[in-house]
């Protein structure tokens, strides 16, 4: 998913880490789930609605659709979707639905604004198109707080260490804001942005586009999103592929069982950063020198100093907003989505120790959506929360979050006291979380491809490989290497494996190594 890396697969790691944090439990069936001979009459008028796409941009075209806001309630209340397309470039072969992940992030945005989004193949045979979500960007959207007030809440320092009673204390009472503000400023709609509600907009999408059966590409939270529709519909799948699992079944299970928590995988990918820059390879600092010298694991206990340092002693940007630990954090993992980034993060490193933290300003506002002017473009942090406090249950035990936070902690020295306490996030929220149901098989469905990257640093290896198991139908293709996401890389393996089932439908004899 080229250019479109860093704000994307943040957001979906934290959407994994919520399914270990509060107990995740999804609202899905699996093998039980019925499936419809036939749109039931009361969904009619938005099944069967005629859209108009106007051209929006070169070789683009828009339209919005209507959802109910309630699925329970069809005849109610409505919302608007916002849906882009680019139209094939040959002989078109149908359309591919693609999601980009979060959740929180805009399909229109990654359509719009970048032209290969999908490869040359798919380009060529397919019209591709791009959907905001409920409570997503041009979608009816979740609005929590202004700009100003946003940045007081994402860069904020909470006073006390993290953990303390004193810092849970503040923190109760931030989140508690912010739960407020999104109530009032979204209203309604806040209670029903779950996933379970947006696969079923999915489906209408697909009958608006003249599809019998969903082609869908979808990227880290984009494969959760796909998983439910699957459970949901397996006799409407069509052609779907997921990269860059996110799997809160597996998640969960593995929480359960005292296994590995995403900061493990953070860690992984720090720990592989800092290896490549204390040898010099030019993957990792380009043209530079390596911020570090000696180990990796010197330099691992080097990095956790520094996160430590500006947790007790912010630095000041020149905007006045001052660096912490939790945003220096969010600017190191920001890099470590993509091995392209690796040079970026080197430079950022060796700028904070120097006392220097624009640069991780940097990193953090690409990671949060910020704009260099102070804005946010989009919604993409207002509806992550909303979207993730729905599909699970929030757990605010103080001395149960604590237990948890010493185990992540020892499972990741350096990262792990900063994903840890994510019960807090949602323990205010005022809408209640969807019920729990079973994992997703989706016996019936068409084979569905899976890709994974073995030190995916956001959606661990481990989900993908669960997740095949899960599927009735599952086939995984699996990536040797670093980053967040395979597909359209540049590694002809994978991309070939992608491009041949969505034309041909051909899912690989066995699960292919690229």
């Amino acid at each position: 998913m080229p250019n479109l890396l860093f704000t994307t697969p943040r957001l979906s790691t934290l959407t994994r880490f919520l399914a270990l944090a509060l107990g995740i439990s999804l609202a899905l069936t699996g093998c039980s789930a019925p499936v419809l001979p036939a749109i039931d009459v009361k969904y009619a008028k938005y099944y069967e609605q005629v859209v108009v796409w106007t051209a929006c941009g070169t070789g683009l075209r828009c339209t919005t659709a209507m959802a109910p806001l309630d699925w329970n309630q069809p005849q109610g209340v409505t919302i608007t979707l916002a849906l882009v397309k680019r139209q094939a470039l040959g002989t078109r072969r149908g359309s591919i639905l693609v999601n980009p992940g979060g959740p929180g992030e805009s399909g229109v945005a990654m359509i719009t604004d970048s032209v290969d989004a999908v490869d040359a193949t798919l380009r060529k045979n397919f019209d591709i198109v791009g959907f905001d979500p409920r409570g997503v960007g041009k979608s009816t959207p979740v609005s929590c707080f202004t700009a100003a007030e946003k940045d007081r809440y994402l860069y904020g320092i909470v006073p006390g260490d993290i953990g303390s009673d004193q810092w849970i204390d503040g923190k109760t009472i931030v989140e508690q804001s912010y739960a407020a503000a999104c109530a009032k400023n979204t209203g309604p709609l806040l209670a029903h942005v779950d996933t379970q509600s947006a696969a079923r907009d999915l489906d209408v999408l697909r009958a608006i586009l003249g599809e019998t059966r969903l082609n869908y590409l979808g990227y880290s939270y984009g494969t959760f999103l796909g998983t439910v529709y699957a459970g949901l519909f397996p006799q409407r799948v069509g052609r779907m592929v997921f990269d860059g699992i996110d799997n809160p079944w597996a998640s969960a299970a593995a929480d359960g069982k005292g296994e590995a928590a995403p900061s493990d995988s953070f860690e992984s990918a720090l720990h592989a950063f800092l290896a490549s820059c204390v040898s010099g390879s030019t993957e990792a600092v380009a043209d530079q020198s390596c911020a570090y010298r000696g180990s990796a694991d010197s330099a691992m206990t080097a990095v956790a100093a520094l996160l430590s340092s500006v947790s007790k002693t912010p630095l000041k940007n020149v905007d006045d907003r001052m660096l912490g630990g939790s945003t220096l954090y969010t600017a190191i993992t920001n890099h470590l989505y993509s091995l392209g980034a690796w040079p970026d993060l080197n430079i950022m490193l060796r700028d904070v120790q120097a006392g220097d933290p624009h640069t991780a300003f940097e990193s953090a506002d690409s990671a949060n959506g910020r704009g260099g002017d102070g804005g946010y473009e989009g919604n993409s942090s207002d509806a992550f929360r909303a979207i993730n406090c729905l599909d699970g249950t929030a757990g605010g035990d103080p001395l149960a979050m604590k237990e948890q936070a010493a185990e992540l902690v020892k499972g990741a020295p350096v990262f792990g006291i900063y994903e840890a306490y994510g019960a807090l996030d949602c323990s205010s929220w005022s809408a209640a979380a969807k019920p729990m149901m079973d994992p997703v098989t989706a016996e019936g469905a068409a084979p569905i491809l899976l890709l994974g990257t073995t030190n995916d640093p956001a959606t661990p290896y481990e989900d993908a490989q669960a997740l095949a198991e899960q599927l009735s139908d599952g086939h995984l293709v699996t990536y040797t290497g670093e980053g967040h996401t395979a597909y359209n890389l540049g590694n002809s393996c994978v991309d070939n494996a992608v491009d041949r089932y969505f034309v041909s439908g051909t899912v690989p004899d066995s699960d292919p190594k690229c």
